[in-house]
C-alpha cells in the first residue's frame, strides 16, 4: 500500500470512529431529553415533592395517587440486600481465583462464572419462583416467598459474574513487586492480600461493585417475577415489594397514551436515571481518591 492510500485510510477510519463516538453521545442525549420532556408534562399535573414523598402509588384508583416513595424504598431495599450478599462473595471469590487457586482450577472456575452472566433473567426469575420462594416461605413460615429477600438473593446471583470478573482482573493487575516485597518481609498470603493487594486493587474493586449495583438496580424481569409486586411501604426483607423497573414494565404496556399515568412512568424512569447516576458519581469519587492515594 502506498503512502497516499495509507493516509486516506487513516482519515476514513478517523471520521468513522469520530462519528460512532458522537452517535453514542447523541443517543444518550436523546434518551435523557425524552425522559425530561415527558417528566415535565407529568409535573404540570403533580408537584415533584408530592411525587417523591408520596406514600401511595395507585394511579388507576378512582382518585389517582402518584406517590413513588414505596417504589424508591423497595428498589433501594432489594438492591442493598443484593449487594450485602454479592460483595463479600464476589470479592472473596475473585481473591481466591487471583491468589490461591491453581492454574488448572482457575482455568475452569473463571469461564464457568462468566457463563453465569449469559443465563437469561427470566430463567433466574423462574428458579426464584419454583425453588427459592417455597424454601423462604417454609423457613420464615410465610404464605409465599415472593418478597424482597427472594429478589435480593436472585439479584446477587446475577451481579456476581460481573463483580467477580472485574475484581479478579483488578487483583491480578497488581504488580508482582508489591507481592514480592510483602513476602520478602515475612508476610503471609492472607496478610499480603488484606494489607497490600486489596488496597492496591481498590479502584478496580470499587468499579466492579458499582457495575454490580448498576446490574441490580436496573434489572427488571427477575424482580418482576420474584418480589410479589405489592406497591406498599416495605418494613423488612420478608415484605412483598414493587421496584421502579417492575412498575414501568408492568404498567407501560397497558396505560393509555399521553395521560398523567403515562407521563408518571417516564418520571419514575427519570428518578431511576438520577439514582444510577448518583451511584456512579459516588463510585467515581472513591476511585479517584484511591488513585490519588496510590499516586502519592
Amino acid at each position: 500500500m502506498n503512502y497516499k492510500s495509507r493516509i486516506t485510510l487513516d482519515i476514513i477510519f478517523k471520521v468513522v470512529f469520530k462519528a460512532t463516538g458522537y452517535l453514542v453521545l447523541a443517543l444518550l442525549g436523546g434518551i435523557f431529553a425524552m425522559l425530561v420532556y415527558n417528566s415535565i408534562s407529568f409535573f404540570l399535573d403533580v408537584k415533584p415533592l408530592d411525587f417523591i414523598t408520596g406514600m401511595e402509588w395507585a394511579p388507576t384508583a378512582k382518585t389517582p395517587k402518584y406517590g413513588m416513595l414505596p417504589l424508591i424504598l423497595s428498589t433501594t431495599l432489594v438492591t442493598f440486600g443484593a449487594m450485602i450478599i454479592a460483595i463479600p462473595i464476589g470479592v472473596g471469590t475473585a481473591s481466591y481465583i487471583a491468589i490461591y487457586a491453581k492454574p488448572r482450577v482457575k482455568n475452569i472456575l473463571k469461564p464457568t462464572i462468566e457463563m453465569l452472566a449469559a443465563i437469561p433473567s427470566v430463567v433466574i426469575g423462574f428458579l426464584g419462583i419454583v425453588v427459592l420462594s417455597p424454601g423462604i416461605a417454609d423457613l420464615a413460615d410465610l404464605p409465599n416467598g415472593l418478597n424482597a429477600l427472594n429478589g435480593a438473593i436472585l439479584l446477587a446471583v446475577m451481579a456476581l459474574p460481573t463483580i467477580i470478573t472485574v475484581a479478579e482482573d483488578a487483583i491480578h493487575a497488581v504488580p508482582n513487586a508489591y507481592k514480592e516485597a510483602s513476602y520478602g518481609v515475612g508476610a503471609t498470603r492472607w496478610q499480603t492480600l488484606r494489607k497490600v493487594i486489596i488496597p492496591a486493587a481498590a479502584p478496580g474493586i470499587i468499579t466492579a461493585i458499582m457495575l454490580g449495583v448498576g446490574r441490580a438496580i436496573g434489572e427488571t424481569m427477575t424482580v418482576l417475577m420474584a418480589t410479589g409486586n405489592a406497591a406498599l411501604m416495605p418494613t423488612g426483607m420478608f415484605d412483598s415489594v414493587k421496584t421502579m423497573t417492575a412498575t414501568i414494565a408492568i404498567e407501560m404496556g397497558e396505560v393509555p397514551y399521553q395521560t398523567t399515568h403515562y407521563y408518571a412512568l417516564y418520571a419514575i424512569a427519570t428518578v431511576l436515571f438520577f439514582m444510577t447516576l448518583f451511584a456512579n458519581i459516588v463510585g467515581e469519587f472513591f476511585i479517584n481518591r484511591f488513585r490519588k492515594y496510590h499516586a502519592v
